[in-house]
């Protein structure tokens, strides 16, 4: 077994994950032919190729493939593909297609528009034919190359994609016109090929346009580093390129300028904008000492920061690899839209073979003239036949629902990363909606996490408050507990007299214990007191009781074995916990509260914050379990911790909250991070992810709406009753507008309101 274990971390190190930008990619079928070629590749563990960003996410084994091997493989499929996620040669190459696109559409709408009323029109026109196929045909096999260049490729890969339906579509109406340019029949639909192929390229045009708003969170994040630092070198000020910077440089920030890279400050004061960071519109005060970080704004005074972090370690960088990573991932709910587009092209070209045989027969046989009024009975059977067999080619396209999922994801990380909730993959944007129940951690989380002294209390005329404390934080100095610091905190702020201690020991789970001068010195709780052969009088029993039923930690300090003093100390509620606590309740969310204080001590802080349901008195390894009972009742539970301390809890629960800082974003066991730490943002990220799985679920519904309706009125299912051909060119325009619509409704989630 352990040979095994040694063998699977072996295989471990050897998986590499990888981002490649794609280019060339038309549509979802696209994405789905690239994702099953490069999941064939030797080695290839996982490949999600997302056709909205235009990016893959493969992950491989490394003695098995490299990046070579996979940006040849997606070659050989007749795309192209770059290492690594550049956001300025993204916009590179997304201007450079949109620009490709302007071109082409200026050119397919000179050239088809008067093929328009040339075709319809103007039946007695000179040469009419003729200057129809000089305009038709440039728009066809120029404007309309890449439909054919998809189309090869597809076939190559034993596939068909949506260029694949726009090709045989345009090319059954051209070849039928150029048969009548030669007399051989009478109708002709030059008008419609180039008409149609014009108005994809419109649909395609805007779509790109639009595409990249979906994905202006990551360029946004990535344009807020600055470009240049002033750093000290060899005594001197000098100007170098914030990609120049080297660990150990000291930086300059002036007022107003932004920090080139996350540091330390070593001297000055000033406050520092970190709302790109944190979301948080109130400027933190930096200080010698203060952690600073990158593309953060200084406000006022001059900073020196010592650079730690540089390039891929800044918590900008990791923000972006996160939302990058997340943006690229697929979704649960985008499985169905796979299942649907790989049979969906097959499904439509055999809908459209099936309308045309089907018309041809009928209107042939004379079958159609028994349930078809005479009057709508076409004189022209065969081009009756095709134009319906085109219609359902060029109508149904799996765009739409390619672009149903990822292009909410994009919305939705991006827009999380700009409120500092940062979601590591579309799964767990997508598991928010399912969140039935929320556990939060209470150190840390629902508390300030810092310990204060609260009450001071004299047991004996002997010993004032001032004594006491003295006392109990010169015993407490020589210890590392979070107690001991809120003591001696205490007083330092009041001035107290430190004393010398002699034999100090710490008792785990009781207390500490000393002599200071020829005096025995105990401190600590109930049990420390016991063992030590103490008793509590009533009266101090009594307001023992009073400070727990507060949510107060008292401990007791002991003179030769003579209680004369009671410390209580608490955790303090953060102020946005009680509404935290609230916003979820709104949502129709159970909320727990688990911690290790005890009951009564829980129960106080639990009341405070609104909370009922309250799970106290567990060791941070019994954490998981309680959370595994919770899902064992049927609720899908999402637990809220520090990240560090609550480890396995966040790793068991359907959905891990990790509570973060700008110092240590990638928190490795929560699916989500909250940069404010704010309880708050729990709700808000719940609230997100509904609405991205609202959005979702109407493009699903709309673009299947769409097919579904769209199809059959194309095969002329309506023509006996309604005597309406749809023409292909509306239809194509038709087909361009659903993939645009899909697009623009992913976009209005940037108006969310969390």
């Amino acid at each position: 077994m352990a040979g095994q274990q040694a063998n699977d971390r072996g295989l471990v190190k050897k998986m590499k994950k990888v981002d490649l930008t794609i280019s060339g990619m038309h549509c979802a079928s696209c994405a789905t032919l690239i994702t099953r070629g490069l999941s064939k590749v030797p080695g290839v563990k996982m490949a999600n190729v997302n056709y909205a960003a235009g990016r893959a996410l493969v992950e491989y084994d490394e003695s098995a493939a490299d990046e070579a091997t996979l940006t040849a493989k997606v070659k050989s499929l007749g795309y192209v593909a770059s290492i690594g996620v550049d956001p300025e040669r993204e916009k590179k190459l997304r201007a450079a297609e949109i620009s490709e696109l302007k071109t082409k559409l200026i050119i397919g709408t000179i050239l088809s528009i008067p093929t328009i009323p040339l075709g319809m029109f103007l039946m007695d026109f000179p040469n009419r034919l003729l200057f129809l196929f000089l305009l038709a045909t440039p728009v066809q096999f120029i404007v309309g190359l890449s439909f054919y260049q998809g189309a090869i490729s597809s076939a190559r890969n034993k596939t068909a994609s949506m260029d694949t339906l726009i090709a045989i579509g345009t090319t059954a109406a051209y070849l039928y016109s150029l048969a009548a340019l030669f007399g051989f029949v009478e109708e002709q639909y030059f008008e419609v090929g180039a008409t149609l192929i014009t108005l994809v390229i419109l649909g395609k045009y805007l779509e790109a346009i639009v595409k990249g708003k979906a994905s202006e969170a990551i360029r946004k994040l990535m344009d807020l580093a600055p470009k240049q630092a002033t750093v000290v070198r060899g005594g001197k000020e000098m100007i170098v390129n914030a990609a120049d910077i080297v660990l150990g440089d000291i930086m300059v920030i002036k007022p107003g300028e932004k920090i080139p890279t996350d540091g330390t400050v070593v001297d000055g004061h000033s406050s520092v904008d970190e709302a790109m960071l944190t979301g948080e519109s109130i400027p933190v005060e930096k200080m010698k000492g203060s952690k600073a970080f990158g593309a953060t704004i200084n406000k006022h005074g001059v900073l020196y920061v010592r650079a730690e972090k540089v390039g891929a370690d800044t918590a900008l960088s990791q923000i972006v690899k996160l939302v990058e990573e997340a943006q690229g991932s697929r979704a649960p709910i985008q499985r169905l839209a796979d299942q649907i587009s790989a049979v969906f092209v097959p499904i439509v070209i055999a809908i459209a073979i099936l309308s045309f045989a089907g018309w041809y027969w009928l209107l042939t046989s004379g079958i159609a003239a028994s349930f078809i009024p005479a009057a709508l009975i076409p004189a022209h059977l065969f081009s009756f036949a095709l134009l319906a067999a085109v219609s359902v080619l060029v109508i149904a396209c799996p765009c739409a629902l390619g672009l149903a999922t990822p292009t909410s994801i994009m919305v939705g990380t991006g827009l999380g990363a700009q409120k500092g909730i940062l979601f590591k993959n579309a799964e767990a944007l997508e598991g928010t909606h399912k969140v039935r129940a929320v556990v939060f951690d209470k150190t840390g989380t629902l508390t300030q996490g810092k310990p204060k002294v609260t009450n001071i209390i004299s047991l004996s005329p002997k010993f004032d408050e001032a004594h006491v404390l003295s006392l109990a934080a010169s015993i407490e100095k020589s210890s590392e507990h979070p107690i001991a610091d809120a003591i001696v905190e205490e007083a330092k702020a009041r001035n107290a007299k430190f004393m010398a201690v002699k034999s100090f020991k710490a008792v785990p789970g009781h207390g500490v214990v000393g002599k200071i001068g020829n005096k025995a010195v105990s401190f600590g709780n109930l049990k420390m007191m016991k063992s030590a052969g103490g008793s509590l009088a009533a009266e101090a029993t009594s307001k023992m009781q009073a400070l727990e039923s507060e949510g107060k930690t008292s401990m007791v300090l002991l003179v030769n074995k003579t209680p004369v003093g009671l410390v209580a100390v608490a955790d303090t509620l953060k102020e946005t916990s009680p509404q935290a606590v609230a916003e979820l309740k709104k949502l129709g969310l159970q909320v727990w509260m688990i911690t290790g204080d005890n009951k009564r001590t829980a129960q106080a802080i639990a009341q405070q914050a609104g909370i009922e349901n309250v799970l106290a008195e567990v060791l941070p390894s019994d954490k998981a379990d309680e959370v595994q009972k919770l899902q064992s009742r049927g609720l899908k539970v999402a637990m809220v911790g520090d990240g560090i301390n609550d480890a396995p809890a966040l790793a068991q629960a359907d959905l891990g909250i990790a509570m973060g800082s700008g110092s240590d974003i990638a928190i490795d066991c929560g699916d989500v991070v909250l940069m404010r730490s704010d309880t708050v943002d729990v709700s808000r990220a719940i609230k997100l992810g509904r609405a991205t799985i609202s959005k979702i679920k109407q493009n699903f519904f709309w673009a299947l709406i769409y097919n579904v309706l769209g199809i059959p009125i194309a095969a002329a299912v309506l023509y006996p009753f309604t005597g309406w051909l749809l023409s292909p060119v509306i239809a194509g325009g038709a087909m361009a507008l659903s993939s645009v619509s899909v697009v623009v409704n992913s976009l209005t989630l940037r108006w969310t309101k969390l």
